[in-house]
């Protein structure tokens, strides 16, 4: 299932012009103008998890909830890792509550490989930090979480931090931002 935003001339003259039966946008976009269905099988499952999601996006109380909510996450995930010694990638100013990017320990005994193994064995996933040649890795403050759950996250890492013998916690060197 997918969305296409086009102007309605441009999907007229596309007509014909596709190179897929099943990918066909106009002839697609033709049948459902004219029974409200898809042209074959739907994907009814993909459908209804959609319209499950948006119920709960609605009785959360939408955009503003939501991204409320995410935005504790974001603050209490960044509290927290700061607190034990991280520095974020990006200012306050312009981060996003959706997943921040955390400079990697300049300790000697940090891998990112081991670190991700430990804090994945505790229940969590980090993710890779491959937007700079600067070391780092990023959590994730969105999904079916909350504060307290950040706040498991941070732990998970305290604990982790100290079952790697890691005692800087800030980058060996602050590098420029590229």
């Amino acid at each position: 299932m997918g969305w296409i935003i086009a102007r309605q001339a441009v999907l007229e003259q596309s007509q014909g012009k596709s190179h897929s039966l099943a990918m066909d946008l106009h002839d697609q976009w033709t049948y459902m103008q004219k029974t409200g269905q898809w042209r074959f099988t739907p994907p009814t499952h993909v459908v209804a998890a959609f319209r499950a999601a948006l119920n709960q996006f609605r009785a959360e109380g939408g955009t503003p909830a939501r991204g409320a909510r995410y935005r504790r996450n974001c603050d209490t995930l960044v509290d927290g890792m700061t607190a034990l010694g991280f520095k974020t990638f990006l200012p306050k100013n312009v981060q996003a509550p959706v997943i921040v990017t955390f400079h990697a320990p300049g300790d000697p005994n940090y891998t990112f490989k081991a670190f991700y193994e430990k804090v994945r064995a505790r229940g969590y996933i980090l993710y890779p930090g491959k937007l700079t040649k600067v070391e780092t890795f990023r959590v994730g403050c969105i999904g079916a979480i909350d504060a307290n759950e950040m706040r498991n996250v941070v732990a998970a890492i305290a604990e982790t931090l100290k079952d790697m013998g890691i005692k800087q916690v800030a980058p060996a060197r602050t590098p420029a931002l590229a």
